[in-house]
């Protein structure tokens, strides 16, 4: 019998296994065998793409912005003060775990005699939405509505709308670094509208349409951080009208950008030094109504909010421009959270030459009223066309809150208006407002500086009394 016959007679017994031939038994077995291994096989890579979709979520989520304090806004309060509508946003974080926080925003509104709506619905890959925007002050540059009390006239709609959840997880919508690369030419230098120490900000086209500004910070991990989250913590949950909205956001990699709506009409700076003048002179009414924007904006900041949002860097370059000459500050990036019960923090002095208060750079002791120096500034800037510091004039004009106490103080209030401002000069009474409220916001003590909201219904008001300064007299 040849070895072949002998292994098929072998494999042909019957065994103890219910009767099963030997080969059908081997069968079986190396068949479980092989299903064994294969259902091995499928439960090791669904674990393994379960935990890897867990952790890209936990990544994810730990990476969208959050306050690190509970913000309250309210009404500023003044004397004058009739039926205002009060608002009341509260922020509240809950840690379930220590990658993972959860934001909930409760909007209780009640009724107002001054309703005055703002609704944004522009958001990337939404190419049906319309857009529509009311301001509650309306005008150009030479025409005016006289409002007759303080308002904030804050935003209640989201330009987000109807994005999917996934897309504005937390406060805003979340880009993606291809999103921005698009919306930008791939960061292309013509589409440059700014650079400084923090990175660079890029015009931008969403896919529906929309123009925003993208601020890419520069790719110090440690630095942009830092400047993502103060700028995120200071704006990032709060509306008005003349602070520049912060729509969304990309974090991916080593990227930090940031995304806001996209102000069309140059900054303050540029329409008194720069590009903007070959445009004509901006005039006396267009300048003040860019100051008073600004004043309302710093209000809010300071006095309508909880903790109070210092700025730090109040300058005319921050101060952008719409069509209509409202104004809107930008660029938080230095910006300071403070608390009520503080009445001021130490920090390291931040800030631009020219606009920083004497008693801050000496210090480093931070409160609102170093805001309140800047603001001064500005204005001073805005009535002379002059820079705040220009080492091209004779020394004793170097330093323009300086020359300007001495012209005022001899007398010579009148000589210190922009010259280009020769054909359609402000009247004297209103020359006369603007420096009272500079020269105070300026004071060499900063608790004789007015706050803010002071400073709104001077600029207002026609009956201010200016029997203060005796020396326009």
């Amino acid at each position: 019998m040849s070895s072949g016959d002998s292994l098929n007679t072998e494999l042909s017994k019957k065994t103890l296994f219910f009767g099963l031939k030997l080969w059908v038994l081997i069968g079986i077995c190396v068949g479980a065998f092989i299903i064994l291994v294969l259902s091995i096989l499928s439960i090791w890579v669904s674990g393994k793409k379960s935990r890897s979709r867990r952790k890209v979520d936990k990544f994810s989520l730990s990476q969208i912005p959050y306050t690190s304090k509970e913000i309250k806004i309210y009404k500023v309060g003044t004397q004058n003060y009739q039926s205002h509508e009060r608002v009341l946003v509260t922020v509240h974080e809950n840690t379930s775990d220590k990658n993972t926080e959860k934001m909930s925003v409760h909007l209780a509104r009640s009724k107002s005699s001054d309703a005055a709506a703002m609704s944004q619905c522009s958001s990337s890959y939404q190419h049906d939405r319309a857009c529509s925007s009311h301001s509650g002050e309306e005008g150009n540059s030479a025409t005016f509505q006289k409002q007759p009390s303080y308002k904030h006239n804050l935003v209640s709609a989201s330009p987000l709308i109807g994005l999917p959840e996934a897309a504005h997880l937390g406060w805003g919508h979340w880009f993606t670094l291809r999103d921005l690369e698009l919306a930008t030419n791939h960061f292309s230098k013509e589409h440059i509208l700014g650079e400084g120490g923090y990175g660079v900000v890029y015009k931008g086209l969403l896919m529906n349409g929309t123009k925003v500004a993208v601020k890419k910070l520069l790719n110090n991990l440690g630095q942009a951080e830092k400047e993502f989250r103060v700028e995120v913590e200071a704006i990032g949950h709060v509306r008005h009208k003349n602070l520049v909205r912060l729509l969304g956001y990309c974090v991916e990699g080593i990227h930090r950008m940031l995304v806001y709506e996209y102000v069309n009409n140059g900054n303050l700076e540029q329409w008194l030094h720069g590009a903007m003048r070959q445009h004509g002179s901006l005039s006396w009414e267009a300048r003040m109504k860019v100051i008073l924007c600004t004043a309302k904006a710093l209000a809010y900041l300071h006095e309508a909010i909880e903790p109070k949002v210092i700025h730090r860097d109040i300058k005319s370059s921050n101060i952008l421009i719409d069509d209509e000459f409202n104004a809107k500050i930008s660029d938080f990036g230095l910006a300071k959270l403070l608390d009520s019960g503080e009445s001021h923090m130490a920090t390291r002095v931040m800030g631009t030459f020219g606009y920083v208060a004497p008693e801050y750079a000496n210090t480093g002791m931070l409160n609102e009223k170093i805001d309140v120096y800047s603001f001064g500034v500005l204005l001073l800037e805005a009535v002379t066309g002059r820079d705040p510091v220009d080492y091209g004039r004779p020394s004793d004009e170097i330093n323009l809150v300086e020359w300007l106490k001495v012209m005022v103080g001899t007398r010579r209030a009148e000589e210190v208006v922009d010259p280009n401002l020769a054909a359609v000069r402000p009247t004297t009474r209103a020359l006369k407002r603007a420096l009272l409220v500079a020269l105070r916001c300026v004071d060499p003590d900063p608790d004789k500086r007015p706050e803010m909201s002071q400073v709104v219904r001077m600029l207002e008001a026609d009956d201010y009394p200016f029997h203060e300064v005796l020396i326009f007299q």
